[in-house]
């Protein structure tokens, strides 16, 4: 009880690190030889200004970026596109909690000007994108869409927000998120999903995956800590990428569970979540869990000798997609053989966990529980918006039963699982999933693997299904070669929602 005493700040984090290495030191060496070369991507080739400049809505990064490096478009413009956007379409999607208009304006004639004078920042020069608004930005409020945080403003930039600015992208606006990033619902209501009005965008990068849908903005900044990128991309019909653990500086950014917390982008493209990765990762030397890993992405690497895994129990769960996975499972085969991949099925082999996989969530919620602690003694939690069985209210009280012990035994097992699934990576570069079927979620979540999903069908009950690839630990360029070598086979990721013009 006397601890209870003295109330914490959310930044401060506990004396204990999670390394997901711990079980892999054979492959910490591994991805430690990754050749240290800069990352290469598609060139689109030279673009052409078109008439109207809402005919770029949904343009990728890379023609953006192209139009911007040619002069065709100017950083303002682009800038003042997205604005206009989001100030048309949020009353619709309540997507955005702030936006900020003189900041991303004063940059942009910044940028431009670099240009004029003939510097020129590389490919995010001039490229407007949002911020889930559990990062902090200098001047703005960081609310975590709750209403107990709605006027919290904190000093600074995050991280990634500054390795962002250095690399020429403009901050437009801060994005919602499910209340301390759980959901889709916030303080300002439902975002909802571009394709569907009549449903949620899912969550809790809500914002940032519905504006990028929409065609609000080219990219934006998620978080995952249990799906938090991977459930409302592919609600949503865009790509996510959730980094190896560790792979980009939390510094600024709001906690949820110290142990599992993952920044990321989310874009329309492979190509697009590779750029911006390659912007913000990399240590800062206040985040003590960021690695410097080589990340040679390299959009044309062909994937000869490369060892495709397919999740097996996964695919075979009869469920309403299941006829589009087996659809996209087959697009992969043919694309990885054609080019001499070997295809082959895998299977986590949870049975020698000897412990319910699912039961480890103790871990994610006994560190939530204690990252807001402050907000359940001080009776402010009765403010959130949900209070049902399932919301954060009583998750956090139920967690101040769960004994230390048995967090404990919940990391040890975690031990356990890591070395299962550093098993299964030693077979595999690569394995392809359902984006939600199964514990794959999960456990990488809890592993620290790093994870990318994006379009891959038409859905059951979704105008759009998802596919993932979960790669080896900071090695996301093999990842993301493979899962690009599927995007180009099929074109789902050219697809957009209707009516945001």
């Amino acid at each position: 009880m006397a601890l209870r005493a003295r109330q914490l700040p959310n930044a401060v984090p506990p004396a204990l690190r999670f390394d997901p290495w711990l079980e892999m030191q054979d492959q910490r060496d591994s991805a430690a030889g990754l050749p240290d070369v800069p990352a290469r991507w598609a060139d689109p080739g030279p673009q052409r200004r078109p008439a109207d400049l809402d005919d770029l809505a949904f343009a990728d990064v890379a023609t953006l970026s192209r139009l911007v490096r040619d002069r065709q478009v100017s950083c303002l413009e682009l800038t003042e596109l997205s604005l206009a956007r989001l100030r048309r379409h949020d009353p619709k999607l309540h997507c955005v909690i702030t936006l900020l208009p003189e900041r991303a304006l004063a940059r942009a004639r910044e940028l431009d000007a670099m240009l004029a004078r003939g510097q020129y920042l590389g490919p995010l020069h001039g490229i407007p994108y949002g911020a889930k608004d559990l990062l902090t930005a200098a001047g703005a409020p960081t609310t975590f869409g709750a209403e107990p945080y709605r006027n919290q403003v904190i000093d600074g930039d995050a991280t990634v927000i500054s390795k962002l600015e250095a690399a020429g992208a403009v901050l437009v606006a801060k994005f919602s998120l499910g209340e301390l990033a759980m959901d889709d619902q916030w303080f300002g209501g439902t975002t909802l999903n571009p394709w569907n009005l009549e449903q949620g965008s899912s969550g809790s990068s809500a914002g940032s995956s519905s504006a990028v849908s929409a065609g609000l903005v080219p990219f934006a900044i998620g978080s995952e800590t249990w799906g938090s990128i991977v459930s409302p991309c592919s609600r949503c019909g865009v790509t996510g990428l959730r980094p190896t653990y560790g792979r980009v500086s939390r510094e600024g950014a709001m906690a949820l569970s110290w142990s599992m917390d993952k920044l990321g982008p989310i874009a329309r493209t492979v190509d697009d979540c590779a750029m911006v990765l390659d912007a913000i990762r990399g240590p800062d030397g206040r985040d003590a869990n960021v690695t410097n890993a080589p990340f040679p992405y390299d959009a044309q690497r062909p994937l000869a000798g490369l060892r495709v895994g397919w999740l097996r129990d996964a695919f075979s769960e009869s469920r309403p997609d299941s006829l589009v996975d087996a659809e996209a499972l087959a697009v992969v085969e043919r694309a990885c053989r054609e080019q001499g991949a070997v295809f082959t099925p895998v299977t986590l082999p949870l049975d020698s966990l000897g412990v319910d996989i699912y039961a480890l969530s103790i871990i994610l919620t006994a560190e939530a529980a204690a990252a807001f602690q402050d907000l359940t003694l001080d009776g402010r939690d009765d403010q959130l918006a949900r209070q049902g069985r399932g919301a954060w209210p009583n998750i956090f009280r139920a967690a101040a039963f769960i004994p230390a012990v048995e967090y404990v035994q919940a990391n040890r097992q975690r031990t356990v699982l890591m070395r299962l699934m550093a098993d299964v990576m030693r077979e595999v570069d690569v394995y392809v999933t359902p984006s939600l079927t199964g514990p794959s979620l999960l456990v990488t979540n809890l592993t620290g693997h790093p994870q990318v999903v994006l379009p891959s069908g038409e859905g059951h009950d979704n105008p759009l299904a998802s596919l993932s690839f979960v790669g080896r630990l900071n090695d996301e360029a093999t990842m993301l070669s493979v899962a690009r070598a599927y995007e180009q086979a099929t074109g789902w990721h050219r697809r957009h929602p209707q009516g945001w013009q």
